[in-house]
């Protein structure tokens, strides 16, 4: 499925199951890395990405020139990278670790920091790292995923204003467990070339439909503000079952 315009591109692609999409989101980043010379990619956490970073270091090890490719996090929680809790510590064990990465291309969010320094810092460093357009840094790849409860990177529902933030990236509390965490806001996002989000799993149909298809109230969920120059969706059947 595709929706355009003359600024704006959404394409829906529907797998039978996690691996399919790991696998295709495989030959997606091999494609992008073999025409350019350095490829910025903002990760996220979750149980999809960890299957796709397995498929990758399983399967792309020499389809990819991971040399290429410069590695930040669209949001990472405030525990020291060791921790279980960490998106950058669950990339390093299940792709860093497995794969000719140097370490000179990882920009990890300190979470070992007190949570305002740690925004300060990465703010910084995507400020000083990441190419430019329009006056924002300008990711070639903005990762993304999606709770059921509608929310992206860790900018949720109850914090929406978080993403109209003028801030590169911001503090962000779960609504639960009060964990914070730094996040990119919105206008980093919606500035990336190619915005994907993966979504797997039967709880996330519901929010997929409504955000997908406009429904009523879809405005107040976050991952429905992502409107960058082209956005993919890649979702498996069990988060698309809505759609079909």
């Amino acid at each position: 499925m595709n929706f355009s315009s003359d600024l704006y591109i959404m394409e829906i692609l529907i797998f039978e199951d996690k691996t399919a999409l790991a696998r295709s989101f495989g030959e997606l980043l091999s494609g992008i890395a073999i025409d350019r010379d350095s490829v910025y990619i903002a990760l996220s956490g979750g149980s999809t990405p960890k299957v796709i970073f397995d498929l990758l270091a399983a399967e792309f090890r020499r389809k990819i020139d991971w040399g290429k490719l410069k590695f930040f996090w669209g949001d990472d929680r405030c525990v020291p990278p060791d921790h279980p809790d960490s998106n950058y510590g669950m990339t390093r064990q299940h792709l860093f670790d497995k794969l000719p990465i140097p370490e000179s291309n990882i920009y990890r969010v300190k979470g070992e920091l007190p949570v305002a320094e740690a925004v300060a810092d990465y703010i910084e460093v995507v400020d000083k790292v990441v190419p430019k357009k329009n006056g924002l840094p300008r990711f070639d790849i903005m990762m993304l995923g999606m709770g059921d409860d509608g929310h992206t990177a860790s900018i949720f529902p109850y914090a929406i204003d978080l993403w109209e933030s003028p801030n590169l990236c911001e503090e962000a509390t779960h609504p639960q467990s009060g964990q914070k965490r730094v996040t990119m806001t919105g206008n980093v996002i919606n500035n990336s070339e190619l915005t994907v989000f993966l979504v797997t799993g039967s709880n996330k149909a519901e929010k997929v439909d409504e955000i997908i298809n406009g429904k009523v109230g879809f405005s107040q969920y976050p991952a429905a503000l992502a409107d960058g120059d082209k956005l993919l969706w890649m979702l498996d059947k069990e988060a698309a079952a809505n759609l079909m």
